[in-house]
């Protein structure tokens, strides 16, 4: 996983996005939102994982997914990151639906930010999906595996409570192995 030269900015905390897309070149999206959580103010993208492959939630009859996991080092508030989290995914076609799980062209997930516990309308931290997916867990551990999660167990224990059956990690694709 490449780590940026850049020393970590001052008083930044980490935060841990989920991407993932299934529709209109779904390697490129993420390519793109990696390019653009590197161009977020007050912020760097610290390292990412490889892509994986995995099958949708809930509807099957759509693509499968490409997911990957992105660490940043961020200066910006929990709700400001989520902000510009849902403005790249507008900016790369994001349609909303009525569907929990519809196909999509970019999803961008907070998923843990430092240590904090968030529960309001707006936003839930740890994501409630953190302990229960593989197309996260797996790309996460990839960057991060020494992280301790918020209930104050290590990342690398929840691995064994989820099979990894349907999840492919991709070779890297170059545009993802450099800056991006």
């Amino acid at each position: 996983m490449p780590r940026l030269p850049n020393p970590i900015l001052k008083d930044s905390v980490p935060a841990y996005i989920g991407l993932g897309s299934n529709l209109h070149h779904p390697i490129q999206q993420i390519q793109q939102a990696l390019h653009r959580l590197a161009d977020l103010p007050h912020t760097q993208l610290h390292c990412h994982s490889s892509p994986y492959q995995s099958q949708p939630l809930g509807n099957l009859d759509q693509p499968d997914y490409i997911n990957a996991c992105a660490v940043l080092h961020t200066q910006l508030s929990p709700y400001q990151l989520l902000a510009q989290l849902q403005l790249i995914e507008n900016q790369q076609g994001r349609q909303r639906t009525a569907e929990k799980w519809a196909a999509r062209t970019l999803d961008l997930d907070l998923l843990l930010y430092a240590q904090f516990t968030i529960q309001t309308a707006q936003l839930t931290l740890p994501h409630p999906g953190l302990y229960t997916r593989h197309f996260v867990l797996y790309p996460l551990y990839e960057c991060q595996p020494e992280l301790i999660l918020p209930n104050g167990q290590p990342l690398r224990t929840w691995l064994t409570t989820v099979s990894h059956d349907g999840l492919t990690r991709l070779n890297r694709v170059e545009a993802l192995a450099g800056k991006p």
